[in-house]
């Protein structure tokens, strides 16, 4: 088991920045792909950003790109979002998740989720 838990939620104003991390506990000697998802209020959940164990293959939305940045630091098995630009689309709940394997279809953990708001 893996347990995920986000941070760095809040209040910023369009165009500012903001930086999400997602701590993993657990059953972190394991590798994991991860990624992060959003959920606006009345609409489905959307993949924002992903990243394999390594960092070597990273996917972004086409509405973050050029914006956001995925990273992370296994050795403090961290997960990283650095947000800049934002606009109030990006509103939403952010969630953090793991797969075992970057080619996985599903994610098998999930954080409880960090709000994000930008005001215009």
């Amino acid at each position: 088991q893996v347990q995920l838990a986000e941070s760095g939620g809040g209040l910023v104003q369009a165009g500012g920045p903001l930086r999400l991390s997602c701590a993993a506990s657990g059953r972190t000697g394991s590798s994991y792909a991860m990624g992060w998802f959003r959920q606006a209020p009345g609409k489905e959940r959307e993949t924002v950003a992903a990243i394999s164990w390594g960092g070597g293959r990273i996917y972004y939305a086409d509405s973050v790109k050029g914006r956001f940045t995925i990273s992370r630091d296994n050795a403090k098995n961290t997960l990283y979002l650095q947000m800049n630009s934002l606009k109030p689309e990006d509103t939403g709940v952010y969630y953090c998740a793991a797969k075992r394997y970057y080619t996985d279809p599903a994610y098998d953990y999930w954080g409880q989720g960090t709000q994000v708001t930008v005001s215009s």
